[in-house]
């Protein structure tokens, strides 16, 4: 009963500052100075809080939802992993005037070469029906006299543990792009000493993209890997506006011969 009762008069006094608040926006024009600034003053501090509540409320009630971690994988898929960038919320959620080996959350990292950086990186919140991951990364790209950029993503313990030559290894994305540029993937797997490099171009006849590398045809030392990441270039990203709106990565035994 009490609860209800709290509910009722919530309602009550929700509707009188409702009325309150149009009553003065309908007299803003006519109200006295003095009068205006201090409801300004007061409009401004509702503003905040309810601006406050609106960005909590609406990142967690959008879809899809934060933390979710649906992933579509490969047929006898025996890993899949979504990087922490595309999967909730990084702080701080962008940089301006992106410097080269910059950290952007915990996984990835930002590589160039420019003398003067006029790049931004942010990520943003994905709501199409057709996303399965929470968060996007967007880079602006103004003017760019370096030679190379690239994303870089440190792949967990998992993704190297009971790695063989047999297994194949696939990236997918989901790009939009705001003028065509080449996209390559580069996977480096580090064993002893040595670290193997394999390299495709990322096909971008549609936003959803991927690219394999069947570990079979690299020279990879089983029993010694210790750890692999991944780097997406950009070739000729100049005023470009790179959207990634998904990043899996994933591996499956290859199919004997």
């Amino acid at each position: 009963m009490a609860i209800r009762f709290d509910q009722l008069l919530d309602q009550i006094l929700l509707r009188r500052a409702l009325a309150r608040w149009r009553q003065a926006a309908c007299r803003a024009e006519t109200a006295p100075l003095s009068t205006l600034r201090g409801l300004r003053g007061q409009a401004r501090q509702f503003r905040r809080e309810v601006d406050s509540f609106l960005h909590v409320a609406e990142g967690r009630l959008a879809l899809p939802a934060i933390g979710s971690n649906a992933i579509r994988k490969p047929l006898l898929a025996d890993w899949a992993w979504r990087p922490e960038l595309w999967r909730g919320p990084i702080s701080p959620p962008g940089l301006a005037a992106v410097e080269n080996r910059s950290l952007f959350g915990a996984e990835t990292k930002i590589f160039h070469d420019c003398t003067q950086s006029e790049l931004t990186v942010r990520q943003l919140r994905n709501t199409r029906e057709s996303d399965l991951a929470p968060y996007g990364l967007r880079m602006d790209v103004f003017r760019f006299d370096g030679s190379f950029l690239s994303v870089v993503l440190d792949l967990p313990e998992e993704s190297v543990r009971g790695l063989t030559l047999r297994h194949v290894i696939r990236l997918d994305a989901v790009v939009e792009l705001e003028k065509p540029l080449e996209i390559f993937v580069r996977l480096n797997i580090k064993h002893g000493p040595n670290t193997e490099q394999l390299v495709r171009e990322m096909p971008l006849q549609s936003s959803e993209a991927f690219v394999e590398f069947d570990l079979a045809y690299s020279r990879m030392n089983e029993r010694r890997i210790e750890r692999a990441w991944v780097d997406l270039i950009f070739e000729g990203p100049e005023m470009n506006q790179i959207v990634l709106r998904d990043v899996t990565l994933s591996r499956r035994p290859r199919a004997e011969v």
